[in-house]
């Protein structure tokens, strides 16, 4: 046998086994940086929930506060009709 192809026939398996272990890293990294993403992409969809929460609350409050006033309003008007009866 010839030191060319002995070489070969042990360089192949060693590469084999590096491409193998190199694709395994490049995955590995790849869903770290997906998940790196993911997280991200869920961080700001809870800032704009808690946006939006703090929104409600206030038009919520702001609704409260109007009905109220309807409800005060509503109250002297049917003092004044049961004192006009």
């Amino acid at each position: 046998m010839s030191e060319h192809v002995y070489f070969i026939t042990l360089a192949l398996p060693a590469a084999t086994i590096l491409i193998v272990f190199g694709m395994r890293y490049y995955a590995a990294v790849q869903q770290a940086r997906a998940r790196l993403a993911n997280d991200d992409a869920y961080r700001q969809t809870a800032e704009k929930a808690a946006a939006a929460e703090t929104a409600t609350a206030g038009a919520l409050a702001a609704i409260q506060a109007s009905m109220a006033d309807a409800a005060a309003r509503l109250a002297a008007i049917e003092t004044v009709l049961k004192a006009v009866e």
